[in-house]
């Protein structure tokens, strides 16, 4: 992988991970002289970014306009979430057919950094890994393009939440999952999809709440924390770019 594509994937890493957690509001602005310098890249590298977090949903980049994080109508949000029980339930159907032992043991592992993130309160940890309990499901599909898909309709699920929803339940998203793993654990195709509809149907519920909720935030700590903030090899390499060269007053 070139330089160059590193820290394009290493930006959208970090600014997905934000949208998804809750910490950059639908319709924040997203200036792209403000991300180059959080990011250590060029404006040209930074639309590069921005383009692709805009073909996933999560960012509007209109041309000549200042970027933003997306910001979905009530309608278009229904639509996503009917695309969703609709995946889902072909996630469940193709993970049961290739059922192994290992997925058990990772989705178990999974749910336990679930309970150990409500236990400990930690809010935008427990969405984003209520979402990840899905796209790991749909990586046990076996098939490509399903995961992608759903991976995308899980991040704008979690946009429109930031947009409309009620707070996060982490009580009921560690429960409901944990019958979700038993039923697939059992093979009960008909158990599994009926529980991820109840499931799904209470997320667009607290979803769909329609109220709008006003945040206020300093956008530059929020770039920071998350540009230096990557688990793994890539942390090194985003805190790295996350260093601001010397420049003169805005």
């Amino acid at each position: 992988m070139s330089k160059k594509s590193t820290r394009v994937d290493l930006a959208c890493q970090a600014l997905r991970q934000a949208i998804i957690e809750q910490a950059l509001p639908p319709g924040t602005k997203l200036p792209e002289d403000e991300l180059g310098v959080r990011f250590g890249m060029s404006r040209t590298l930074v639309r590069e970014a921005l383009s692709q977090l805009q073909s996933e949903g999560l960012v509007d980049a209109p041309p000549r306009r200042t970027a933003t994080t997306a910001k979905p109508t009530l309608d278009q949000a229904r639509e996503i979430f009917e695309i969703r029980r609709l995946l889902e339930r072909e996630v469940v159907r193709l993970v049961i057919g290739r059922w192994q032992p290992q997925f058990g043991a990772e989705l178990e592992g999974h749910l336990r950094a679930e309970e150990a993130a409500r236990q400990a309160g930690e809010a935008r940890v427990s969405i984003r890994l209520a979402g990840e309990f899905h796209t790991r499901l749909g990586g046990m599909a076996g098939n490509t393009l399903l995961r992608r898909y759903l991976s995308e309709v899980v991040s704008r699920c979690s946009l429109i939440l930031a947009l409309y929803g009620r707070p996060h339940s982490a009580d009921c998203a560690v429960n409901e999952h944990r019958e979700i793993v038993a039923a697939l654990r059992a093979g009960d195709a008909d158990a599994a999809i009926k529980i991820m509809d109840h499931h799904l149907g209470s997320v667009e519920e607290r979803a769909l709440f329609d109220q709008g909720r006003e945040a206020t935030f300093d956008l530059g700590a929020v770039l920071s924390r998350y540009a230096g903030g990557l688990d793994g090899a890539g942390s090194a390499k985003v805190a790295r770019l996350s260093r601001p060269k010397a420049r003169g007053k805005k």
